[in-house]
Parts: structure tokens; C-alpha cells; sequence
């Protein structure tokens, strides 16, 4: 790593659980595999190197899933990264089975749960899950069930921290009566603020807070939106694209924010890697949420 480089240690460190430091900045490894999260990646000598080159540039914090690909994010993250350097966090989840591209069905039965770690913890070549998500929540099997099946695997010191995703205020309140509730993973960005409750709600218990779809799948970087001149504007005075101002706007929205932007290119990684270093000033900072409200 060179001088010149960005950094994810630019975007600051969070304890996950009170006790996992990670950059807050990561990488999300959705977008390394096909459509719709099915299939084998187009190109998976460069889905290896943007996997090798987000550590060189600080990123401690990799998301996945045993339903991207499936399977196949997982297997790729052990092939490239393991012997994983020290203090490297791959976080994962289980809960989803995918049947075709973006078809997915939520099973949260424990004997399944139990089977999905193990599944993981082969896969990526660990022998403990640093945090591991319940991918959603199933509405057929009783919460009690799907988390006390984690719980066990915890138990076992095959799970270190225990995450939700796509949750509310009123769903973090019920885990947390059967399990430390370490992060939650919501759908947030500049474009979509409908968790905002979930957030703050994060924010005063201390809960990591992962953004996905972090730049709404690059809905504000089409001309035609309404906040595309302001955006444009306030991205040019930086020397930045709107890509890193919607990334640099997450960072600084919340200390629990932990961004976990995707991308299968190298030169995208990099990009997004630099809005670690990008600070918006308070007025930038209400013009952007006023001009991506509209």
C-alpha cells in the first residue's frame, strides 16, 4: 500500500459488542457474485483481488452470506483471504434460501440455523464467527426458536456476536430478551431513510448499525433525480463523486453507522474506500438531506 492510497481507517473505529474494533468503513460482498445473488461472479480473478485489495486498504469489516450465490461469496472469501490477517472480521448470515436469481424464502427452524453456521464456518475456514446475523427474521418459526439456535452456537464458541437484519425498534426489543443483540443490518441510505427509528434506537443501546444498499443502488446519480444538481455540486467542491458523498454523509449521520458499501471492481473499491477521508460541513450536511428528501 502506497502513500497515496485511501484508507478505511480514515472512517474511524467501532466496538461490535463492545469488545470487536472494526474500521467503520467495510465492504459488503453481495455485488461479487451474479445477478440477483445468484451464480458465480463474471470475472472471479477480479472478485478475488477486490477482496485482497479492500484488506490492504485497512476494511477489517467484510459482510456476507451463505445466500449470495449461493454459497459462493463465502467460498470465495476463504480461498482468497484465508489465513486471514489478524484482526480481519468476516461477519455472515444465515436465514435465507434462494431459489433462482433475487427469489429468496425466509426459514428460521433451528435444526436449519445450526446446520448454516457449521455450513459457514467451512466454507470461510473459520473455526468462530466473529458476528454472525440472522439474515431476516421467519415469520412461521417462533423467534425463540431461531435465536436460541445461535444461542447455542454461541455456546459452543462457534459465534462470537449475534446481529438482526431488517428489523424494528419493537423486533431488537424481543432478540434481546434471548440474546445480546450486537448490530442490526437495515436497508439506509441518503435516498431511503425509512429506518430512521431503527437507527436511533441503535445509536442510544450502542448496536452497530449496518447500512445496506448504502447508495441506493445508485439512484441518486441519475441526472434526472430531483437532488442530482445539488449533489453534483456539493461532490465537485470536494473532488469527489456522489457516490463518496453519499457514503461520507452515512459515516458522519451516526457513530454507530458501519457502511458496508459493494462492489466487484477494484477501481470502484477504491473509490468508495476515499469517502472514508471526505468531511461535509453542517451546512452540506442539511443541503444534501433536504435536496435527496425531495
Amino acid at each position: 500500500m502506497n502513500t497515496h492510497d485511501p484508507s478505511a481507517t480514515a472512517s474511524g473505529t467501532f466496538l461490535i459488542g463492545g469488545d470487536l474494533p472494526v474500521h467503520r468503513l467495510g465492504y459488503g460482498t453481495m455485488r461479487l457474485v451474479g445477478d440477483g445473488a445468484w451464480g458465480e461472479p463474471g470475472d472471479p480473478a477480479e472478485a478475488r483481488r477486490v477482496l485482497r485489495r479492500a484488506v490492504e486498504l485497512g476494511v477489517n469489516l467484510i459482510d456476507t452470506a451463505d445466500a449470495y450465490g449461493p454459497e459462493i461469496a463465502e467460498r470465495l472469501i476463504g480461498e482468497a483471504l484465508s489465513p486471514y490477517a489478524p484482526g480481519l472480521v468476516i461477519a455472515t448470515k444465515g436465514g435465507i434460501t434462494r431459489q433462482g436469481p433475487a427469489k429468496t424464502e425466509y426459514v428460521g427452524r433451528a435444526g436449519y440455523l445450526i446446520q448454516c453456521v457449521e455450513m459457514s464456518l467451512r466454507r470461510l475456514r473459520l473455526e468462530r464467527i466473529e458476528l454472525y446475523q440472522l439474515h431476516r427474521i421467519d415469520p412461521r418459526t417462533p423467534l425463540e426458536e431461531s435465536l436460541g439456535a445461535l444461542k447455542l452456537m454461541q455456546e459452543q464458541g462457534k459465534v462470537r456476536h449475534i446481529g438482526l437484519s431488517e428489523v424494528t425498534p419493537a423486533e431488537i426489543e424481543e432478540a434481546r430478551k434471548i440474546v445480546e443483540v450486537a448490530t442490526v443490518q437495515n436497508r439506509y441510505s441518503l435516498a431511503d431513510r425509512r429506518h430512521e427509528e431503527t437507527l436511533a434506537y441503535c445509536e442510544k443501546q450502542g448496536i452497530g448499525f449496518l447500512p445496506w444498499y448504502p447508495m441506493a443502488a445508485g439512484k441518486l446519480l441519475k441526472p434526472e433525480h430531483p437532488s442530482a444538481q445539488t449533489l453534483t455540486r456539493i461532490a465537485a467542491r470536494h473532488s469527489a463523486t456522489v457516490a463518496q458523498l453519499s457514503l461520507a454523509w452515512l459515516l458522519q449521520r451516526s457513530p454507530v453507522m458501519l457502511p458496508i458499501p459493494g462492489t466487484s471492481k477494484v477501481a470502484h473499491l477504491e473509490e468508495n474506500i476515499a469517502a472514508a477521508g471526505l468531511r461535509l460541513s453542517i451546512e452540506e450536511t442539511a443541503e444534501l438531506e433536504a435536496a435527496a428528501g425531495s
